[in-house]
């Protein structure tokens, strides 16, 4: 389990804090994340990677010449949020635009497309390219729905290299997407990982079993068996991954790069003899091995586990994939031949920009004193049932909604507090709120709710009275921001499932002629029921998609939370409809 830490709210702070301290020869502390500490020659196509921390070296030990030139860091498991990936990659532009790379998870793709939105917007040309390697996440024929674990790697370097010989955009997106489509990685776990302050493990492999298939944030694994012996486990890790060889390449004389990676606390000495049969095994396949990797590359935390990456090259030596993974690169974690003096830049921090508040009327300006308890309470709320929350995501996701609810509630509850103290309106507060709980959530669930406040504040703005009409209005409208930016849909076992109801209820109450206080309680008995009914559904969206039927019998917590924070707000509503 993790032992060293402070306060577990400022770890990825502290550990940020300490990490650019000890690799400031590569890196610089830029708002969300790193880039690097040098300039190239000349200008070349930024590679920006990056998501949830826990995963070291994966992402920010590779930022440096040769490979990425930046790194979105996230919470402990949890995506970057939009604001920091936007951040990192307008450091990192030089002019040749961006490309984001990074596991392919529900969280990362919200955030990262955003940002890649606001990048557009400004006139510099930004692609992505999802890593999807993890072979038991999905089935072949549905490629692009698996997500991304050690192959990360392969794609990361490959693309780096090629910025790294002046490639432009469009090129580089080329390699990155073959190299993707030549990557293949199976895990296995023994025990799960703990995060710092919890006392259990995100999820637990009985004594003398191994979980197959597992995912990078403490997912669990798809199927279990017995523990094997070492070459037992490189025969299953060999096998497996020869059933699926990427389309135009021959098994009998194909070039083959193996990354044995270990999951966190699984010893490198044990690592050499798992590879030992690798290797072995590689070769009797008539497969020809190219400058192998063993090591820790893409961790989750202290996990018991590991896993086996293939990169197939082709069949011919020499090739550009060969040439591009052999190619020099330094990073504070990854380092292969030399590159050439690279001039530092300024390290100095970038100045914060001063926020206005913007004029708001005295009735909205009440209404966001109101609004702010409100989201004292519901952190409040969110924080009494945390540990249950991430009970009920650890049977088929990651455990970490509990978490990120936390984290996200209570900053967009300071926000809310400090705008209304300085005088904002009822819009401002919401969309300050929805900022910090977007940054410091993370994950899907934080931008989810990110986007619902800032929603809500620009239906309520800062100068109209908030009365019950608006407040129905406002949230029709974040329900349908929701579901166009999620693409989930009722029945998919997710948020979707409660929010429709609430606001489809609420909305018929106020036509109705009900004021708020009787309308909001009986639409948040209605999301309650909504919630709980999701126990019968097998997940069809995000992380616990593809453990499917694991989830029957529990609710999705992202509907049970959402249901929360409504019986929350519905206690505290005024006896006479005005603010909130």
């Amino acid at each position: 389990m993790t032992r060293l830490f402070n306060d577990p709210d400022d770890f990825l702070d502290e550990l940020t804090e300490g990490f650019v301290a000890a690799s400031g020869r590569w890196v610089r502390a830029v708002p969300g994340g790193v880039v690097r500490s040098t300039r190239s020659p000349e200008p070349t196509v930024a590679i920006v990677i990056g998501g949830g921390s826990g995963h070291y070296p994966a992402f920010a030990g590779l930022v440096g010449p040769g490979l990425a030139h930046g790194a979105a860091m996230g919470n402990l498991f949890a995506s970057p949020s939009t604001q920091r990936a936007y951040s990192v990659a307008k450091e990192a532009d030089q002019g040749r635009g961006v490309l984001f790379s990074y596991g392919n998870y529900a969280g990362d793709v919200l955030n990262f497309d955003a940002a890649q939105d606001q990048l557009k917007a400004e006139g510099i040309d930004c692609r992505t390219v999802l890593v999807t390697d993890d072979i038991w996440s999905a089935p072949p024929d549905e490629f692009e729905k698996r997500r991304g674990i050690a192959g990360d790697l392969t794609v990361f370097k490959v693309a780096g290299a090629a910025a790294e010989e002046g490639a432009s955009l469009d090129e580089v997106e080329r390699l990155a997407r073959h190299t993707n489509d030549r990557t293949r990685s199976f895990g296995v776990a023994f025990d799960g990982c703990t995060l710092p302050g919890k006392s259990e493990p995100l999820f637990t492999v009985p004594q003398g079993r191994m979980a197959v298939g597992l995912g990078i944030h403490g997912e669990p694994g798809i199927d279990e068996t017995d523990v094997p012996t070492a070459d037992e486990l490189a025969e299953l890790f060999v096998s497996r991954l020869l059933q699926e060889v990427p389309e135009g390449v021959e098994v009998s004389g194909a070039r083959v790069v193996p990354i044995l990676n270990g999951l966190g606390s699984v010893k490198y000495e044990e690592l050499f003899v798992v590879y030992r049969s690798v290797d072995r095994l590689l070769r009797a396949a008539g497969v020809e091995v190219v400058d192998p990797e063993v090591g820790e590359f893409c961790t989750s935390f202290d996990m018991a586990g590991c896993s086996l990456t293939l990169l197939w090259l082709g069949n011919e030596p020499g090739g550009e994939l060969e040439r591009l993974w052999t190619a020099p690169a330094d990073t504070p974690a990854f380092r292969r031949g030399s590159v050439s003096e690279r001039e530092h830049v300024d390290s100095s921090a970038t100045a914060a920009a001063q926020k206005t508040i913007p004029p708001a009327s005295d009735e909205s300006r009440h209404a966001a004193t109101y609004i702010a308890d409100l989201l004292a309470r519901m952190a409040e709320a969110i924080d009494a049932q945390a540990d249950e929350l991430g009970r009920m995501d650890s049977v088929a996701g990651d455990g970490d909604h509990g978490i990120g609810m936390q984290r996200g509630s209570r900053a967009g509850a300071r926000a809310a507090r400090s705008a209304a103290d300085a005088g904002a309106g009822a819009g401002t507060t919401l969309a300050e709120a929805g900022d910090a709980w977007s940054d410091q959530g993370g994950g899907t669930s934080g931008v989810i709710w990110g986007r619902i406040l800032q929603t809500l504040g620009k239906t309520l703005g800062d100068e109209a009275p908030v009365n019950a009409a608006v407040v129905a209005a406002a949230v029709g409208e974040a329900r349908d921001v929701v579901m166009g930016f999620g693409k989930a849909k009722v029945g998919d076992k997710t948020m979707v499932d409660a929010i429709v109801p609430f606001a489809d209820d609420l909305s018929a109450s106020v036509e109705a002629g009900r004021p708020l206080r009787v309308a909001w309680p009986q639409a948040a008995a209605v999301a309650e029921q909504a919630a709980q009914q999701t126990a019968d559904m097998a997940a069809k969206l995000g992380r616990a998609r593809s453990h499917g039927d694991k989830s029957i019998g529990t609710p999705d917590p992202g509907a049970v939370s959402f249901a929360l924070i409504c019986t929350t707000v519905a206690g505290e509503l005024p006896p006479a409809d005005g603010a909130g």
